[in-house]
């Protein structure tokens, strides 16, 4: 999968960015800081309009959907 680039709004921090794109949890935030250095410098609230890079490794598969017995 080709890795995603996201842009940080006003006052967004970096794990409310990666939940926001890819619903992503603890593992992927690691994964962005591992694949992005110098990421974690800029701070817990990052500058709007910043780039965030998700790796295409740390996104989950797109799930099946729900299949419900009586619809």
């Amino acid at each position: 999968m080709a890795d995603l680039v996201e842009t940080s709004r006003e006052g967004e921090t970096l794990d409310a960015v990666v939940w926001r794109a890819v619903a992503g949890g603890p593992a992927t935030v690691e994964a962005v800081l591992v694949a992005s250095p110098g990421l974690a410098a800029l701070g817990p609230i990052l500058p709007a309009g910043t780039a965030v890079t998700i790796p295409g490794s740390a996104v989950a598969p797109a799930t099946a959907p729900l299949v419900q017995l009586w619809d």
